[in-house]
């Protein structure tokens, strides 16, 4: 008699393990699957092995295919959950729907900006025990944050980097050069504008990272965090307080035409770096 396998330890094992269940339920083979979905059999077979998150699309596919009545939709939605701090799932749903979002960002990239490998080394330092599946689980998590710059009306993206985010060396001069470079594509979007808050602009009027978002009916909130804990505040006052502050930072920050040349200089400057150091 075989063992039991273990229960699946984060969500990329979970909803594969469902999809496999589903196939041998079925009678049926990956293949198959791909082909009913419009999707390759690797990508089916890394989905079904925990080892990528699915998309929505593959999602109902895998309901249309097995005919389960949105199951997996509703199972992507729970599992897009998991990995999530439960404090900071309040933000992801009102990023989801916002039609603005201004963060200003001390420290990182904010996260629907990042690109895979600057989110892994984020959280590779953050989670030093972690395996590298549990990691990679955690940045795909953090990429599909980019996914409301996709909708049908996406919103303004404002982002204002402190001159520090662009400097410090995340994962590798490549890894940081790569990220650079992601957001000098990024910025040719008519939704997103990024500026640089530089060193010579002298002390900022935030010394800590903070994101309004501002919804559809034109109401807005703020969000901050503290260690391991964040908020959502709509108090008007708060509102209004922290949106003369971020008007003081863009005041202060490079235009954007000159924001772009800076985050282009900086980047070269990884690239170089990277370049001159012994293979």
């Amino acid at each position: 008699m075989s063992e039991p396998r273990p229960e699946p330890t984060n969500g990329l094992e979970w909803f594969g393990r469902e999809v496999e269940e589903a196939l041998r339920h079925k009678g049926a083979l990956q293949r198959d699957l791909a082909e009913a979905t419009g999707y390759k059999e690797p990508y089916v077979s890394k989905v079904k092995n925990g080892q990528a998150l699915a998309s929505p699309q593959f999602a109902d596919g895998c309901d249309r295919f097995f005919n389960t009545s949105g199951y997996f939709a509703r199972l992507l939605i729970r599992v897009s959950q998991y990995g999530h701090p439960e404090w900071f799932i309040p933000y992801v749903d009102l990023e989801k729907s916002a039609a603005k979002v201004e963060d200003f960002s001390t420290s990182f990239v904010m996260g629907a900006l990042q690109t895979q490998e600057y989110a892994e080394a984020v959280f590779r330092a953050a989670h030093p025990r972690e395996t590298d599946e549990q990691i990679k689980h955690r940045a795909q998590l953090r990429l599909r944050r980019a996914e409301i710059l996709e909708r049908e009306a996406p919103p303004l993206l404002w982002v204002i980097l402190n001159e520090a985010v662009l400097r410090t060396e995340v994962g590798s001069p490549a890894v940081i050069a790569g990220q650079l470079q992601h957001l000098l594509t990024m910025a040719t979007s008519p939704h997103v504008s990024l500026q640089v808050l530089p060193f010579k602009a002298g002390a900022a009027a935030s010394g800590l990272p903070f994101t309004l978002l501002t919804q559809p009916d034109g109401a807005t909130v703020l969000y901050s965090e503290t260690t391991g804990q964040g908020h959502v505040n709509d108090s008007t006052q708060a509102v209004r307080d922290w949106t003369a502050t971020y008007e003081r930072l863009r005041a202060s920050a490079e235009s954007e035409a000159r924001s772009l040349r800076l985050i282009h200089s900086i980047m070269e400057e990884h690239a170089n770096e990277q370049d001159a150091r012994p293979v």
